[in-house]
């Protein structure tokens, strides 16, 4: 049997609510407008603040409030344009979109702006509620439409009871200085109908937010439809049962933001707060467990109210809609009464039950009597579920690298060897750490009297786990608090506990206690007195593998000048450890040294509290509890802040040990000095022996680690309907098309609501080139061709302009294209292919033909119709420009020349050799028609292959390692130039590449927006870029230059330019980095001896690592997963890898043509082929080329590059620039801090 107290009972079973409750103050005594009656009336209403809707801002707009239950931001067409053929081309709210009718007296729509403060606080509170993790402003104006009592149009009169069903619904929009919100309400018993007739059809009431006709550069497109509603009729109804605002009949969505909008954002709160939820209390006689989440809930068949049991038991089930609506993460324990009250406090971990949950005082009488129930007999209410708390039912919440175990009162999870953690978050032995999340709050400087306010800055951290160093950076740094915010490394202290080097038989705090705690910590600054406090949390481990943590600041830090640098003395700081509580407390000194020289000594106090919740049902107590007290000793501090780049940077290595000890261990693995790759664990044995064992999720001897392709040894690691995806260390699953996660989080089954087609890429209307997908409604789109073709929008045929009648001038050839045509010019004429006139001889021309006539001068000249033996004669190519490869045919050599005809040093080839490489250094003519953009054309997201061809930059996007040849665009228009190299830095999404006829080496976002020069021409400083490589990581770029015969670094941005090599190089073209192990890759084309070469980023260490059966070296690329080096040659026809460290070296295909450049993707090779005019793929598996793709204009082929999705995760010495003033230049092991080849400022040179 079950026992209730009586009065718990009748709460349970006794709730209602008004079904006008929700509903925000309106009527005439609200100050209210209406609108007129009608089936179709609309009023304007002017708005005193800005709306943010999609993309858009409007500021001092009128709104258009209609009867048919939408408000619009521009004038609505006629109602038979949009009912039923949603979306539609008005930019519109649809709050209950039906043929909706007020005609009849009892209906009424009413409307007003309010900035009043009762209602400010009533929006906020609905936005926070839906929001509860977002930092979201206050309000500053809203404004409210309310529709009471309207009826369905055609019913009302009609004598069979339609015309007493009515509706009630309200749209509240609240606005902030960056945002704007929808707060849509639908009261309990106010939808009486779900549907209107239409044209003599019966359709469903509609909601959702519509984007309208966007308006584009070259024509228009119909914008989103965020449908809230399905085409399902319980969509309709469970409007008002349901929420994703924790109060049944209220959502709230945001619509719009400042500066950047990402999509229509729904609340995420689907369940009413737990102090709103009615639970039944137990007695001491039967302890009875609360609901269980993971058990599905039962109900009675009798029930007669679906949303009464709601109230009591939340459901995790959200309204179906086109975006689904996030549920919130389930709370795993009970929590203990937090030390410190923060905003955001952390989701506990654990389920620790309680005997009673205390019940609400107006449901408590004084004397409970106790009914009893037998458990069979009928309820209208859901019987408790008993004590779950096992592993069959939860093994699901332990981390995938840790097994369950069941105990007397529950479950705990452990994680396996090779892994540590607290088993909810478990991380590999010896692999690096990334961290990411927010810095915010309030910081005071000195004596200033206003505080410097820090918002949702970027924090990032990298910690190297088996030496124990770690590293931290916040963006955004003003420079009012940049200096002074050196004080506190202690920001990235935590971190570094959290992952320090373990000494014998002591554990760091990962292993402890997880991802997943709190952090109060307080600093006081001597002399000055000066105190701020420290609020972190710790969320865990996200889908990205990476820890998640929040920071808040609050107090005040003394003035630092700008400019001074701060030196933080080595500490230790001594840890207690208690049941789910740490402390520590620590005196710190550190030195500033200003820019005038003057140094000062100061001192700080740190004190912090570390709160946690540890596994309460393991019976052989928490596993720190033996260790109650360990040391943390932190030296090799270094703190910067770069006030250029607005980041503060902060780097420590941390080791926890015991207190007291007199040896000091020397084995390499406890001091950090044992040389292992950064993915391994350095494993020790007796005396200074140790030896390095890879972590998981990698292979290799330990010194060289490389990633396991765990989706392609395991093809089935993610099981049916879903796809793998390899990641470094680990891999990741995602379901396929058409299937969604199942609750467990890990199976994945079929979707059942309406999918948009045209955004998942699943129509089959054209490609995008050609025709337009719209969604309309459901499942439902439309096809239709863009301007420059014809067909029905499934094939789309292009229009053959040329053959239209004077599309171009008389002296012109026309030349068709997809959706386009171009006009040029006819030989001997130049012009825009519109106009032409006769053009004058190049120098080419002129010299060739003074060749020609100087050799038929003389005696015998009319019996000489050819040059006499020994005359050379220039070639041209069909522009008149000089060919790049120029040969005298009598003395059987050959040449390259530059653009105006003079030989190029070191490329003459003799009797019986191939003719050299020559790249042509003339300019492609100016293309015609429309003239280009010289700016970035946006490409989507996703990797692409980027290659240059001569005046421009094309990207192709891939489908996994498919080519999708119907998709290639243009990226980039230079005609003007010759491009050779092209180079992408994943991190700000920029393509770098070099230019030969400028010469410059030049970059342009991803993202739009207008060529930035890095380098241009400075007489002998740079004569002939060709070869162009970045190194991610530590912010450089090195490129070859074949004139000069040097190979060069710089900062990404130009800066700090060196010669890294000037001597041993004839002909260096391509060259490619290795961030992890920092090392540098090129080739030199020299005729005479043709090799590649391998160094040091910082010059060090430089040797041969290929000479042997090599003839023309052209493309270099490095695979950072397997580190391995590539290179095509064009003159022994092949593509070969090695392995650089063993010197392994393998062909992949033979055969080839004339390759230029080369690229790794995964398991594929893509180069560009001179002869073939093409980009072709190579599986370096299967050693065979699997596809080509041909561009749609035919030219030589040169530089080609990847743009990846995200960077690799890799990691050198100089990814905070290692504390140098200027170069930072990372090596195996460590860095060089080089000072540029000019003179910039004071500048230290140093090895590390």
């Amino acid at each position: 049997m079950v026992i209730f107290t009586e009065a718990v009972l009748v709460a349970v079973l006794c709730s209602s609510v008004d079904h006008l409750g929700e509903l925000f103050e309106f009527g005439e005594e609200a100050g209210d407008l209406q609108l007129p009656p009608g089936s179709d009336s609309t009023a304007e209403l002017p708005l005193s603040g800005s709306l943010l809707f999609f993309e858009e801002k409007y500021d001092k707009v009128y709104v258009s409030i209609n009867t048919n239950g939408f408000v619009a931001v521009v004038k609505p067409p006629a109602e038979e344009e949009y009912l039923g053929k949603m979306p539609s081309e008005s930019k519109m709210i649809a709050v209950l979109l039906g043929d909706l009718d007020n005609s009849d007296g009892q209906g009424k729509v009413y409307f007003r702006q309010d900035s009043s403060p009762n209602v400010l606080g009533q929006a906020a509170n609905h936005i926070r509620q839906a929001f509860p993790e977002g930092n979201v402003e206050e309000p500053t104006s809203t404004f409210i439409v309310t529709w009471e009592n309207m009826a369905a149009q055609g019913t009302s009169g009609r004598g069979d009871q339609l015309d007493t069903k009515r509706i009630t619904f309200q749209l509240v929009v609240a606005s902030t200085k960056s945002s704007s919100w929808a707060i849509l309400l639908y009261p309990r018993d106010g939808l009486q109908f779900i549907s209107t007739s239409i044209g003599g059809d019966r359709k469903l009431l509609e909601a959702g937010f519509n984007e309208g006709l966007v308006t584009g550069w070259l024509w228009n497109r119909q914008g989103l439809y965020f449908r809230i509603t399905t085409d399902e009729e319980t969509s309709i109804s469970e409007l008002t049962k349901k929420t994703n605002a924790a109060h049944t009949g209220v959502w709230v969505y945001k619509i719009g933001s400042s500066p950047f909008f990402l999509e229509i954002t729904p609340g995420t709160v689907s369940k009413r707060p737990e102090s709103e939820t009615v639970a039944p209390a137990s007695t001491s006689a039967e302890r009875i467990q609360q609901r269980y989440p993971d058990q599905p809930e039962s109900r009675s068949p009798e029930q007669s109210d679906p949303d009464q049991n709601e109230t009591r038991y939340p459901t995790s089930e959200t309204l179906q809609s086109r975006h689904i609506i996030p549920t919130p993460s389930e709370a795993r324990y009970s929590p203990d009464e937090p030390r410190y009250s923060t905003p955001d406090p952390v989701q506990p971990r654990y389920s620790e039950p309680e005997p009673v949950q205390p019940v609400p005082p107006h449901a408590a009488p004084q004397h409970p009597q106790i009914v009893v129930v037998d458990e069979d007999q009928d309820l209208d209410v859901n019987v408790f579920a008993y004590n779950l708390e096992m592993c069959a039912h939860n093994r699901h919440k332990c981390s995938a690298f840790a097994y369950c175990r069941d105990y007397s009162r529950g479950y705990c999870c452990h994680c396996r060897p090779g892994f540590y953690g607290n088993g909810k978050d478990c991380v590999a032995e010896g692999k690096p750490q990334r961290m990411n999340g927010k810095v915010n709050g309030q910081v005071y400087v000195g004596n200033l009297p206003s505080p410097v306010r820090l918002s949702n800055n970027d924090l990032h951290s990298y910690v190297v786990a088996n030496d124990g160093r770690a590293y931290v950076a916040i963006s955004n740094i003003p420079n009012s608090v940049g200096p002074s915010l050196q004080l506190l490394s202690s920001l990235g202290g935590i971190i570094g506990w959290a992952f320090a080097l373990e000494q014998p038989s002591y554990e760091n705090g990962f292993s402890l206690i997880g991802g997943v705690f709190s952090r109060q910590a307080e600093v006081i600054f001597q002399p000055g007195n000066e105190r701020l406090s420290i609020k972190q949390e710790f969320k865990g481990i996200d889908e990205h593998d990476h820890l998640v943590m929040s920071t808040d600041l609050d107090g005040r830090l003394p003035a630092v000048p700008f400019g001074s640098t701060v030196q933080i003395d080595p500490y230790k700081e001594i840890y207690h450890y208690d049941k789910n509580l740490i402390t520590s407390s620590s005196s710190r000194n550190y030195t500033v040294t200003s820019p005038d020289g003057n140094v000062q000594t100061r001192r700080c106090q740190w004190r912090q509290t570390i709160t946690f919740q540890s596994c309460p049902h393991d019976e052989s107590e928490w596993a720190g509890a033996a260790l109650t007290t360990q040391q943390l000793s932190v030296d090799q501090i270094f703190v910067m802040f770069d006030a250029d780049n607005h980041l503060i940077r902060y780097a420590m290595s941390n080791k926890i040990g015991p207190i007291h000890s007199s040896f000091l261990e020397q084995n390499p693995c406890f001091t950090g000095r044992h040389g292992c790759d950064i993915n391994a664990v350095c494993r020790p044995s007796e005396g200074l022996r140790f030896s390095c064992e890879c972590t998981a999720g990698f292979t290799g001897d330990g010194r060289y680690c490389h990633d396991i392709d765990e989706c392609r040894e395991t093809p089935l690691v993610c099981g049916p309907n879903a796809v793998c995806s390899n990641q470094p260390g680990t891999f990741h699953c995602e379901c396929s098309t058409g299937f969604v996660f199942a609750s467990d989080g890990r199976t994945c089954i079929e979707e059942n609501h309406p999918v948009d087609h045209c955004q998942r890429g699943t129509h089959d209307c054209d490609v995008p080139e050609r025709a337009l997908c719209s969604h309309t409604r459901g499942s439902a789109y439309i096809c239709s061709c863009l301007a420059g073709f014809v067909g029905d929008g499934r094939l789309c045929r292009d229009i053959d302009e040329c053959q239209q009648q004077d599309r171009c001038h008389a002296e012109a050839f026309c030349s068709n294209t997809q959706g386009s045509y171009a006009c040029q010019c006819r030989p001997g004429f130049h012009g825009d292919g519109f106009r032409c006139s006769p053009r004058e001889k190049t120098q080419c021309q002129q010299q060739r033909e003074s060749a020609i006539a100087s050799a038929g001068s003389g005696i015998f000249s009319s019996f000489r119709p050819r040059p006499v033996v020994g005359q050379y004669i220039p070639q041209c190519d069909e522009h008149g420009a000089y060919k790049p490869t120029q040969c005298h045919q009598s003395i059987e050599q050959c040449w390259c020349v530059d653009a105006n005809g003079h030989e190029i040093p070191n490329t003459r080839t003799g009797p019986h050799s191939s003719p050299p490489l020559c790249i042509n250094q003339a300019v492609t003519p100016t293309p015609l028609g429309p003239t280009p953009r010289l700016d970035i054309h946006p490409i989507t997201p996703g990797t692409h292959l980027l290659f240059a061809q001569s005046g421009k930059i094309e990207h192709v996007p891939l489908d996994g390692y498919i080519i999708k040849k119907e998709e290639a665009k243009p990226l980039l228009h230079i005609p003007d130039r010759v491009v050779i190299a092209v180079a992408y830095d994943c991190l700000d999404k920029m393509v770098y590449w070099t230019d030969i006829t400028g010469p410059a080496i030049s970059k342009a976002n991803l993202s739009g927006g207008d060529i930035i020069p890095v380098y241009l021409c400075s007489c002998s400083e740079l004569q002939s870029p060709e070869g162009i490589a970045i190194d991610h990581v530590a912010r450089l770029l090195f490129w070859t230059d074949s004139m000069r015969d040097t190979i060069e670094v710089s900062k990404l941005d130009g800066s700090h330019r060196s010669v890294l090599f000037d001597t041993d190089l004839i002909n260096p073209r391509p060259i490619i980095t290795n961030p992890s192990y920092g090392r540098l890759y090129w080739a030199d084309w020299n005729r005479d001896g043709p090799k590649i070469e391998m160094s040091n980023m910082d010059g060090t260490e430089r040797i041969v690592l290929v000479k042997d059966n090599l003839a023309l070296p052209n493309g270099l690329t490095f695979d950072y997963e397997n580190q391995q080096l590539c290179w095509a040659d064009a003159g022994t026809r092949k593509v070969e890898c090695m392995d650089p460290h063993r010197q392994l070296r393998r062909n992949i295909v033979e055969g080839i043509q004339y390759p230029f450049a080369l690229v790794s993707f995964g398991r594929n090779l893509y180069y560009t082929d001179w002869r073939r005019e093409a980009v072709v793929a190579v599986d370096r598996h299967l050693e065979r080329e699997t596809e080509e793709f041909l561009p749609q204009k035919r030219s030589r082929l040169y530089g080609i590059a990847t743009t990846a999705t995200q960077c690799p995760q890799v990691y050198n010495y100089c990814a905070d620039n290692g504390g140098c003033s200027h170069l930072c230049l990372p090596r195996l092991g460590g860095f060089t801090c080089r000072c540029p080849d000019t003179s910039e400022g004071q500048c230290v040179e140093r090895n590390l």
